[in-house]
């Protein structure tokens, strides 16, 4: 829980840096299923922290840990999702769902394999050819 309280004070001052990297997605949804079977976490670091995250959003209750990646960050997959990758509530999936991926994002995610989606990063040259403290 501790942990947690850190995750979310250093949160809370990340909206004080006056310039962070910058992130973009762009592309489109290909209906692979594989965000659904295959979603990371990188701040939930316990069970009981993933419980609790289930007990304050009730609609996270559909998720479920299926195991951890390389670098021991939780990977979540949706217990409503079809063998075909779809989902038989679409209208009214969570709006984590809804707003997969975020397209601004200030972090590198990572997308899977063959998703329709690409994550591109503000390079130097772009803050030299748009200005220091122009966004994308």
């Amino acid at each position: 829980m501790k942990d947690f309280l850190f995750i979310l004070w250093n949160e809370f001052l990340s909206l004080f840096v006056p310039e962070k990297a910058e992130y973009k997605i762009t592309g489109e949804c290909i209906k692979c299923g594989k965000c659904c079977n295959y979603m990371y976490s990188y701040d939930t670091y316990t069970e009981r922290e993933f419980k609790f995250m289930q007990f304050l959003f009730p609609s996270y209750r559909r998720f479920y840990i299926k195991g951890k990646d390389e670098e021991g960050n939780f990977i979540f997959a949706c217990k409503l999702v079809t063998p075909e990758g779809l989902c038989p509530v679409y209208k009214n999936r969570p709006r984590m769902c809804r707003n997969y991926p975020a397209h601004k994002i200030s972090y590198h995610g990572k997308l899977h394999q063959g998703c329709g989606y690409k994550i591109s990063a503000k390079t130097f040259d772009d803050y030299l050819v748009n200005g220091n403290f122009r966004r994308w």
